[in-house]
């Protein structure tokens, strides 16, 4: 064994120390067919370190558009992020742009479904605004919960609009055991749920309230932009409708000098105080008081509104007597017979006279055949809503 290593030893020996500068091995290419890879230019290095930084500045820009969620078809819808708006300037004006989220929440309510009535009230809210990406609608409507065919039927409608379908029993609920008492006279839904509904979907923490039966002509957005102060709640003035009208004056006094409850008047009540108008309320939900539903149950007993006929919206009435915020009478809904009804931001509904328009507090003393309504109903709309 030893024999046959030495040379081998040596053989190795011999070719390192051939390897001399005077006799070098020259390195020569493993396929000769491939030509050494050239050396690229400086100038195209740069460039390419110069796209990688811009690629990556990119990342750091806000978003623009968003997809969504509620669109079948994903499109893509701007967000405008860095456009003044009318909601923008408000809310720096007034310290408030909207609910949490910078939107503006727009409520409304139906005893029963009449989807042409919905579709007239989003498209005027829609086309009147100057910045209707930022209106949400929140429709509380009978079996929401359940059917999602008027949800799909108003996407069509408004593919681009952010609009949630609700169901009405959690809150019905909650007025059925306020007022489960024989004795207590049950009040329309549509006039106490908007106090209501915030305690079941606490993400409303401010939002306007539309009564399902009105045409908006205005921008909905400016009153977000109203300075409640101390208030929690803001509404027009019904001076067609007063106090006196509705229950005694001398009734009225014993009360206020009895002082029994806290929500009772510490000064006596003006009998010709006018109503408010309870078809459009800005509601700061943060800032409304718990006792509101026990108030109008308590006005309810006292006044024995069950064997009324004319209560009206009396309860609630009494329950915001001097607690809420007087909006200016532009914002007061009319009817298109009025004489002021070209001054006037909102109007109702003057489309076809249906079971529930009917069943709409006020809709129907105050209902006169137009066809302003046509103006906001898409020409598709009765293929795809139903006559």
């Amino acid at each position: 064994m030893a024999s046959s290593y030495l040379p081998s030893a040596y053989s190795a020996t011999q070719r390192r120390s051939s390897r001399t500068p005077d006799n070098p091995i020259i390195a020569r290419p493993l396929n000769p067919g491939l030509a050494p890879a050239p050396n690229p230019r400086p100038i195209l290095q740069f460039l390419a370190f110069g796209l990688f930084i811009l690629l990556s500045l990119l990342q750091l820009l806000p978003a623009t558009h968003f997809r969504d969620p509620f669109d079948p078809s994903r499109n893509w819808v701007p967000l405008h992020s860095n456009l003044s708006s009318p909601l923008r300037e408000l809310g720096a004006r007034n310290g408030y742009g909207g609910g949490d989220d910078g939107m503006v929440h727009v409520v409304s309510w139906m005893d029963c479904l009449d989807l042409r009535v919905l579709a007239v009230l989003a498209n005027s809210t829609l086309s009147s605004s100057s910045c209707p990406e930022l209106v949400s609608f929140h429709f509380f409507i009978p079996g929401g919960d359940e059917d999602k065919v008027p949800f799909y039927k108003l996407k069509v409608l408004f593919p681009h609009s952010k609009l949630e379908i609700h169901g009405q029993e959690e809150v019905k609920e909650i007025v059925r055991i306020a007022f489960s008492d024989e004795q207590n006279a049950k009040p329309n839904y549509e006039e106490i749920v908007p106090f209501i509904i915030p305690t079941v979907h606490q993400f409303l923490s401010k939002f306007i309230y539309v009564s399902a039966n009105v045409i908006m002509k205005a921008r909905v957005e400016e009153l977000i932009g109203v300075d409640l102060n101390n208030y929690a709640i803001a509404s027009a003035e019904d001076c067609s409708q007063r106090l006196k009208t509705y229950v005694n004056s001398d009734v009225l006094d014993a009360i206020q000098r009895s002082g029994s409850k806290p929500w009772v008047s510490e000064t006596p009540y003006a009998k010709d105080t006018c109503l408010p108008d309870l078809s459009v309320l800005v509601i700061n939900a943060r800032k409304l008081d718990k006792d509101i539903v026990e108030t109008v149950l308590w006005w309810s007993k006292v006044l024995n509104l069950r064997e009324r006929t004319d209560q009206k919206n009396l309860a609630v009435a009494l329950a915001l007597y001097n607690r809420y915020l007087k909006l200016s009478s532009s914002w007061l809904v009319k009817d298109i017979t009025s004489s002021e009804v070209n001054n006037s931001m909102i109007i109702y509904y003057d489309g076809p006279r249906t079971s529930c328009i009917e069943s709409i507090s006020d809709a129907a003393s105050k209902y006169s055949d137009g066809n302003v309504w046509t103006q906001y109903l898409p020409s598709i709309s009765d293929r795809i809503l139903g006559s």
